[in-house]
């Protein structure tokens, strides 16, 4: 299940001998398992074979995450090893869950709004990384909607395009979406620290308060993650309102939540095909 020479790689850099490995479900396109020790606690341990890509983005978005201080809980790297069995893997701090009360929703809310006030100068990060099982490019920019019509928008249209999933009604209302994105986002409301991809998956009640992971960190607007937070639902009024007594948001989001989470539509559209269709023309009619 686990190649020898990971096993030897864990034991050697954790320094306790490893005593049981069990496959659990880890992401879209890495191996997981929770590893246990004959002491001490357990890991999540993340494989990917060949390229290692994924792994270094994922370490760097979670130092990323840790190093902001939201008060959060961000599993931690506990070690890893990018050249080994013709690939390489992470292993992370496991995670117990817990029950998911009022006092969960709060907390996230406040340190997400923690989170968010790390900020930058410029939009965008030190690395590109992935959003699920696509590329996601982080090259910096001085303008926000900019940063988001070139590399968020554009790339996940032209792959849609490759892959023919692209309606030809699309065409004209995203066009005219692009040429009021200046009117339409701020110009520049601040490039705060973003998970990046906070849907209900990647968020989790623990004994020592809520937790994040798996992200797709940059400096963006802070309300992407608002946005892409009432996508799929599950989080609860508890959240939103800690969170706007932290840091309150301007008025219009609901319209602007539409448009930042067009770039995860997309992103599903070309992950898993046309079940996502129905659900990008909703957000292009309202510019056509």
């Amino acid at each position: 299940m686990l190649p020898t020479a990971i096993r030897a790689s864990l034991e050697r850099e954790v320094g306790r001998q490893l005593a049981r490995v069990v496959a659990v479900s880890g992401g879209d396109a890495l191996a997981a398992y929770k590893v246990s020790f004959n002491s001490g606690p357990a890991l999540f341990v993340k494989r990917q074979a060949e390229s290692v890509d994924a792994l270094r983005a994922e370490k760097e978005g979670l130092d990323a995450l840790l190093a902001a201080d939201s008060g959060l809980h961000i599993p931690r790297v506990v070690t890893h090893d990018f050249d080994v069995d013709g690939g390489g893997y992470i292993a992370i701090e496991w995670l117990e869950s817990s029950s998911a009360g009022t006092t969960h929703w709060s907390a996230l809310g406040e340190g997400l709004a923690r989170l968010h006030r790390s900020l930058s100068d410029r939009y965008g990060f030190g690395s590109s990384n992935f959003i699920g099982l696509l590329p996601q490019c982080n090259d910096w920019s001085d303008a926000w909607p900019d940063f988001f019509a070139s590399r968020r928008l554009q790339p996940q249209v032209a792959r849609a395009k490759d892959q023919g999933r692209w309606k030809p009604g699309w065409q004209t209302p995203y066009e005219r979406l692009l040429s009021r994105l200046d009117d339409l986002l701020p110009e520049d409301p601040g490039a705060s620290l973003v998970h990046g991809d906070l849907w209900g998956g990647n968020v989790m009640a623990t004994a020592t308060g809520p937790a994040v992971f798996d992200p797709a960190v940059y400096y963006g607007h802070r309300e992407v993650d608002l946005a892409m937070s009432q996508l799929f639902g599950g989080f609860d009024s508890a959240f939103y309102g800690a969170y706007r007594e932290a840091w309150p948001i301007e008025g219009g989001f609901g319209d602007r939540a539409g448009i930042y989470n067009l770039y995860h539509l997309l992103n599903h559209l070309n992950i898993f095909g046309g079940s996502y269709a129905e659900s990008v023309d909703r957000v292009l009619r309202r510019f056509a």
